[in-house]
């Protein structure tokens, strides 16, 4: 078995509004509570980093299921939502939603068009971040696949 590990240096002086920084390798950046939770909104923040996370992991695992499949895609781009719910003071990542857009290429049969929508789902379930949430975190997918004009 292999393993690999990961590290974040941290440095936070002061009270619950104030900024700090991380470091993870070539992620450097401020933090701070978002404006959205009476925060300074310096920075990212951990409902943004998590929304990452999972973003990056899922369209990269979905770019690399459709290279290995050798599909030609035009273009793949994604927008993702992150739902936090406040109840009663209490603080909860709800739901993740990723709304990847695959155009594949003008040669593509249109029977890939199928094909990739399962690629998509399947991407869902193989990201490890996606895998690591499970459980506590629901995720979402809406795919939107076509072909280039």
């Amino acid at each position: 078995m292999e393993e690999h590990r990961f590290h974040l240096s941290a440095n936070w002086t002061g009270g619950r509004n104030s900024v700090g920084e991380i470091s993870a390798g070539n992620l450097k950046t401020q933090i701070s509570i978002p404006p959205e939770m009476d925060g300074p909104g310096i920075g990212t923040n951990p409902d943004e980093m998590l929304l990452g996370a999972a973003a990056t992991c899922y369209i990269i695992t979905l770019a690399a299921m459709l290279e290995r499949r050798n599909i030609p895609v035009a273009s793949l781009t994604q927008h993702s939502e992150g739902i936090v719910e406040v109840d009663k003071g209490v603080i909860t990542y709800k739901k993740i939603i990723h709304r990847p857009n695959v155009v594949l290429k003008k040669e593509c049969p249109t029977d890939q068009v199928e094909k990739v929508k399962q690629l998509a789902e399947r991407a869902e379930k193989s990201c490890m971040i996606s895998r690591a949430i499970q459980g506590n975190v629901e995720i979402g997918l809406e795919a939107i696949v076509g072909i280039e004009n």
